[in-house]
């Protein structure tokens, strides 16, 4: 008999509750003090948390430990000891020790550096992040870690968001202060990442090299049906799709992770998994770890769960919301409003400081959701354009005006929804509506960044976000220091007038999918970053250089790393997508359109013969179609050769990124639109993969 939802949660977490029950009292409130303030835990508690997390792990049939990491490949590493420790008479003890527990050492030489590290200098490690609980998965005990250098770089994702919820904290708890908050003493960022994702059949995802190498699909003319219908979203779950959904969140609510809504998404096979929200670094663990149980699950019902940005042409590709807001040691969320908002100095400061923050640093939110999968996406009528810009709605716009104005805010009106059917409940409608075109969008008591990509990690633009506004804090802590009690309302009316002028250009409450907002937006002189290759440089530039190194996020050196990083990936990808795209041309696609245009000629001589007065004009324009088709591809495949070679000569990386983006995918292009015209001319039975009809509507 299953366990009931209570006691399977967590069951496999080393979470606050074993650790109550497994730790002496000493020890226990040691590793709670630690977790609650950021104090040093002493090896000697690290040893006695080392002994019960072993125990604990051995119980529920653990053999083997890993220091689970997330380097800077976008997905996480392990490496797996076992707990045997060999004794005199030839047996073994199960032993974990706190030196065991607390540090690792994995080959730094041999994850992404960007320059960090050569492959002469391996050493590395990897440290115990107490914050984030331990678990077991597959008989092992995973212990959540940062990874650094020898000489202490980070080359990690964890390491900066570590560093930047510090820093938030500290500026955040400093402003609460001089705003007469004093009970405050610590604040944390909290995030909810809502995961979209496509389910294939596993036997049809197989057939085709281009899923298995890159994640998308780079051929493929369209169904007879796509999503036009609108049927699928919020649609009824298919048998095996709901199996599959049930699994999963029996798997997730084991290791802890609070999954709490599943449903179809727009395009076929789309579908969405959002969970509760949770402090950030135990949020992007728990997002990694959810992508990784997603596919696990499907392949023992025979799927594929597909994270990439755009594994379709023609229909919506998936994202990923990062819902993101911030709260007290308290209870207090510091984005909520209230029932007088107008009122709530507090939330009217914080309000601002995010404001001031992703005007000043848009450039940075954006690099945040760059990769050459999202830049598929962004900007159709699936996902935000690549301009930044904040939805307040129509009250929050309207305080901020009149505020700026100088002006009266009367008490907005609460509504009651009126549906014209008087047995329906009432019920009072929010203060705004929600507008699912901006990529920042403020919904009731937190902002929804809606710009990444679904296969991305959630660290990064919550690295950008914590430190962006941990710096509108510090300076408006600047501004309000020395303020007497009496004067601070006076003095925050003011400190928010005067940004609000100078950051409202950030504010758009219209539709974002427009050619007028794009228009309007370079009026307003917002970045308009279209592509990767176009925002990356703008890490290096000197304002975000200065922001991430005087909050300690990042060295000079860290930063350049991960812009190396970032075009070596893009560049790499492309490259990957070009070479599997010419393969299955090449080898599969082009003698498919041979065979079958070969039979329809041998067909037509042979009806012809039977019946001489029978007209071939079909056959014929079919034939010829499918050999100017088949010529058109044998050229630009030539042509596609000579960019993937041209592609190692590049000076630079950004040179090869820029390369890649126009000319090597603009190439591809050109093949697939002349693949899938052909495609579309040839029977199911007759080509060398899967059909978009056949990948979308058979789970």
């Amino acid at each position: 008999m299953k366990k009931e939802i209570p006691a399977l949660y967590g069951s496999l977490v080393f979470n606050d509750k074993v650790m109550r029950n497994k730790l002496p009292k000493d020890v226990y409130k040691a590793l709670k003090k630690t977790i609650e303030n950021g104090t040093h835990l002493e090896l000697e508690v690290a040893n006695s948390v080392a002994v019960a997390m072993k125990e604990w792990a051995v119980e529920n049939g653990a053999t083997h430990f890993t220091h689970w990491f997330q380097p800077m490949t976008g997905f996480t590493a392990e490496k797996h000891d076992s707990f045997i420790t060999p004794t005199e008479n030839g047996e073994v003890i199960m032993d974990f020790s706190g030196k065991e527990l607390v540090k690792g050492e994995p080959d730094a030489s041999s994850f992404p550096s960007g320059g960090l590290r050569a492959t002469f200098e391996a050493r590395g490690y990897t440290a115990w992040d107490p914050t984030s609980p331990a678990f077991i998965k597959d008989g092992t005990l995973y212990i959540p870690t940062a990874f650094c250098s020898y000489g202490g770089e980070a080359l990690d994702k964890k390491t900066p968001l570590l560093r930047s919820m510090e820093a938030l904290s500290q500026e955040a708890v400093h402003l609460l202060h001089i705003l007469g908050n004093t009970e405050v003493t610590h604040v944390s960022t909290t995030i909810g990442p809502e995961q979209e994702y496509f389910l294939v059949d596993k036997d049809l995802y197989e057939q085709r090299r281009d899923l298995v190498f890159t994640g998308r699909t780079l051929l493929g003319a369209p169904a007879p049906r796509g999503q036009e219908m609108e049927d699928h979203y919020f649609g009824a779950l298919k048998p095996r799709v709901a199996a599959y959904m049930h699994d999963l969140d029996e798997e997730l609510w084991k290791l802890g992770i609070p999954a709490k809504t599943k449903h179809n998404e727009v395009a076929p096979s789309q579908h969405e998994l959002a969970p509760i929200f949770d402090t950030a670094n135990v949020a992007v663990d728990h997002n990694q770890l959810t992508m990784e149980v997603m596919k696990k699950v499907a392949d023992k019902h025979g799927l594929v769960c597909l994270l990439h940005e755009k594994p379709f042409e023609g229909i919506n590709g998936s994202g990923k919301h990062n819902n993101w807001s911030i709260s007290t040691n308290t209870g207090e969320n510091l984005l909520d409003p209230g029932k007088t908002p107008a009122k709530n100095i507090q939330f009217l400061v914080f309000l601002m400081a995010v404001i001031k923050a992703v005007d000043e640093y848009a450039d940075l939110m954006r690099i945040s959701a760059a990769s050459a999968g999202n830049d598929h996406r962004l900007g159709g009528n699936e996902a935000p354009p690549a301009i930044v810009s904040i939805f307040l709605g129509d009250e929050l716009t309207a305080i901020l005006k009149s505020i700026e104005d100088d002006t009266y805010f009367g008490k907005h009106q609460r509504v009651q929804l009126e549906t014209g059917a008087h047995v329906l409940p009432h019920f009072v409608k929010d203060n705004t509506d929600r507008n699912r075109t901006s990529p920042f969008a403020f919904t009731g008591n937190k902002f929804e960044f809606r710009m990444l990509g679904s296969s991305a990690s959630v660290a990064t633009p919550n690295i950008i976000l914590n430190t962006a506004v941990a710096e509108a804090l510090a300076q408006f802590s600047r501004e309000l220091s020395g303020t007497a009690p009496k004067d601070m309302e006076q003095a925050v009316h003011e400190l928010i007038k005067r940004a609000i002028k100078k950051h409202k250009k950030v504010i758009f409450n219209g539709n974002g999918y427009t050619e007028e907002w794009v228009a309007e937006a370079e009026k307003r002189g917002l970045y308009n970053l279209a592509s990767t290759p176009d925002c990356l440089p703008q890490i290096l530039a000197e304002k975000n250089v200065e922001l991430f190194t005087r909050h300690h996020i990042f060295t000079r050196e860290e930063l350049a790393s991960r812009y190396e990083i970032f075009l070596e990936n893009y560049v790499k990808t492309v490259a990957i997508e070009a070479k599997t795209l010419r393969e299955m041309l090449a080898k599969d696609f082009l003698p498919a359109v041979s065979r079958y245009a070969s039979s329809v000629s041998g067909e037509a001589l042979s009806m012809k013969t039977f019946v001489p007065d029978l007209s071939t004009d079909s056959a014929r324009k079919l034939v010829s179609f499918l050999g100017a088709s088949y010529e058109t591809i044998a050229g630009a495949l030539d042509l596609l050769d000579q960019e993937i070679l041209a592609l190692d000569e590049k000076t630079s990386l950004l040179e090869a990124a820029n390369y890649c983006r126009k000319t090597i995918l603009a190439t591809m292009e050109e093949l697939r639109s002349a693949a899938d015209q052909a495609e579309a001319k040839i029977p199911e039975e007759e080509l060398p993969y899967p059909t978009y009809d056949a990948l979308l509507f058979s789970v």
